[in-house]
């Protein structure tokens, strides 16, 4: 197959959209298909030369929502060279301008929704889910409803997608999502090297957050629970590594200062590269206490790596990990995050040492990149076979 993707940033600082456009583009192409990208990023940016496949980068939006009037007439004069287009995401311009182009030339289009219809956004922002109710019916309800096919990453964000609006029609399809096995360095080379990066780390065994600093992740939740074992675990750290878009590390630094264990936890920013394979592989746990995520590509990664994880079930892929013993499940609350990090540091090393395997064959058996791609193409080719055109009328 020849497929397009589109999607408004491939700044890999905008996380797990971004990591999935990656890793699914190579394995299209390990597999003998091939899959370019349309992202309204500035031509000169560093990240657009990661893919193996041709990225068209129409310039940054000049307004808000990524509008780009660029987008529509390009799919028109270009769509017909794929065989299915994918827009990545909902919410912005591109998959409503995807909806457009692809009715009008006849081109069967896809919709991954990257959790953006997760419930618990109706929940925690009402204002802006009102906002969102003035713009579904003639908008992403239309956008979904028309779609040959919405893709979903698990079982569950299909299930909790119908629960956001009571408008809701779709052609729902589970096709998984996966990452590519990782060139892992050797733990006591990855450990050397994240010493010497962060010398306050000589000496401490480590929990590690990885993922955007923002207060869906549940990062306060999980600077409260380690806070609370830190005396009875001295040796302990918690390394919190990941973009602080939203302004809220000052916020939460304070708060570990207030709760006396800011000289255990360590910063580091985004990590890329071997900076974060290093860090990965040397944590004894990975800890994700969301309140909404999606899939977690991290928390794939980290079981790839071998290492346990400690998250929410509110992490939509947690029935894999639960099912497989690769981890611990446990509520949003700072109550669940303290349980689960309790479990975990009172098991023994032989069960910690039988979780860490559990860890890495339930990478294997659910989230390696090339099966969750050949799910993928056997989803396009079926419905694009199916697909109903749509008059250009209807669109107008």
């Amino acid at each position: 197959m020849k497929i397009l993707q589109v999607i408004g940033t491939l700044d890999p600082a905008f996380g797990g959209p971004v990591e999935a456009l990656q890793q699914r583009t190579r394995a299209l192409f390990d597999l003998g298909h091939s899959s370019d990208a349309v992202t309204l990023d500035d031509p000169t940016a560093p990240w657009l030369h990661d893919l193996p496949g041709a990225v068209h980068a129409l310039g940054p939006s000049r307004l808000g929502y990524r509008y780009n009037p660029r987008l529509v007439s390009w799919l028109r004069a270009r769509g017909r060279e794929y065989d299915a287009i994918i827009a990545c995401g909902i919410w912005q311009y591109q998959s409503f301008a995807v909806r457009r182009a692809a009715l009008s030339i006849g081109v069967p289009y896809f919709v991954f929704t990257h959790g953006a219809l997760d419930p618990w956004f109706k929940k925690s922002y009402p204002l802006k889910h009102l906002k969102k109710w003035l713009y579904w019916p003639w908008g992403e309800y239309r956008v979904l409803r028309d779609a040959a096919g919405v893709l979903f990453t698990c079982e569950e964000e299909k299930i909790l997608a119908r629960e956001s609006f009571s408008l809701y029609r779709a052609n729902e399809t589970v096709v998984d999502y996966g990452i590519n096995d990782p060139l892992t360095p050797p733990k006591a080379k990855a450990a050397a090297a994240v010493v010497q990066a962060y010398p306050q780390l000589a000496g401490r065994r480590f929990i590690v957050f990885m993922s955007r600093i923002h207060a869906k992740k549940g990062c306060d939740l999980l600077i409260r629970a380690f806070a609370q074992l830190a005396e009875a675990h001295q040796s302990l750290a918690l390394v919190m590594a990941g973009p602080d878009q939203m302004g809220l590390q000052a916020e939460l630094d304070l708060l570990a200062r207030e709760l006396g264990v800011a000289d255990r936890v360590v910063w580091t920013g985004m990590l890329t590269g071997a900076h974060k394979w290093n860090v990965l592989n040397a944590a004894e746990l990975f800890a994700l206490p969301s309140h909404s995520e999606n899939f977690g590509v991290v928390v794939a990664e980290a079981l790839a790596c071998g290492i346990p994880v400690a998250i929410s079930d509110k992490v939509n892929i947690w029935r894999e990990i639960d099912s497989c013993g690769a981890g611990i499940v446990g509520a949003d609350t700072f109550e669940g995050t303290l349980a689960s990090l309790s479990k975990w540091l009172s098991s023994t090393p032989v069960q910690q040492d039988q979780m860490r395997e559990r860890a890495r064959e339930c990478f294997e058996r659910n989230f390696e990149i090339h099966a969750a791609a050949r799910k993928l193409v056997e989803a396009l080719n079926g419905r694009t076979n199916s697909a109903s055109r749509v008059n250009i009328a209807a669109i107008s």
